[in-house]
């Protein structure tokens, strides 16, 4: 039986998950998670992360090319349904009303956007699809396709420097979707990327990343590890 955090009991106590479907929670603003500061958001999902061994130390090469001492695997922390699903409710209600009521589409970049895509779809009631790279940009495949003009909300599991999030976001408007905004789990810059829509991060952390060049020595004498799904060159 998974063990519950701090955020779980928050997200069950005030939505009764066996009795509530997630629309009605958003709907109906049951949820106490709109009041969780960041503060406390942030101490949450890492418990969350923690608690499901997902919040990985060591010296890792991330799908942007940068070196890290802490990788977020998200993959783990989503592997349980229950968690993914009140990660996603957390993330919805993190979206102005003005923006949540517009969805008509959630896409996803794969490998990493594809479940909590799906959760978030589930959340908001509308359909989830996602963007692969078959041949090493992103398009939609699998028959998905997006009716001209869908509003579109796009949702990655990690942001990092933005550059996946960016491609995926140039893929949905040329197959004629507009992105109103994107959303994740995670926000590695601490606020500082710029996706050129508005974009809306469960928690934004600030773990240092390095370039190839720039790695400090203990770092470096680390063996390292490339958990993204993403092709090194």
């Amino acid at each position: 039986m998974e063990a519950y955090t701090p955020f779980a009991r928050a997200y069950t106590r005030a939505c009764r998950v066996s009795q509530a479907p997630l629309g009605e929670i958003l709907t109906q603003g049951a949820c106490e998670l709109r009041q969780i500061t960041p503060n406390r958001t942030r101490g949450n999902v890492l418990a969350e992360f923690r608690a499901s061994k997902a919040l990985l130390e060591g010296h890792f090469l991330l799908s942007s090319g940068r070196h890290s001492a802490h990788y977020l695997q998200c993959a783990r922390v989503l592997m349980n349904p229950d968690r993914a699903a009140r990660l996603a409710v957390a993330i919805a209600a993190k979206l102005p009303h003005d923006i949540r009521k517009q969805i008509d589409k959630v896409v996803s970049p794969a490998m990493g956007g594809v479940i909590i895509g799906q959760e978030m779809g589930r959340a908001l009631q509308v359909d989830a699809m996602f963007v692969e790279r078959p041949t090493g940009t992103f398009e939609l495949r699998r028959g998905f396709a997006l009716e001209p003009g869908d509003k579109v909300l796009m949702v990655e599991d990690v942001v990092t420097t933005g550059l996946s999030s960016r491609e995926a976001i140039r893929a949905i408007e040329e197959a004629g979707g507009k992105v109103i905004a994107a959303a994740s789990l995670v926000d590695r810059t601490a606020g500082a990327v710029d996706l050129g829509v508005p974009f809306f991060p469960l928690v934004a952390l600030n773990f240092p990343t390095y370039a190839p060049g720039e790695l400090p020595p203990e770092l470096a004498a680390r063996p390292v590890t490339k958990p993204g799904s993403r092709a090194q060159p």
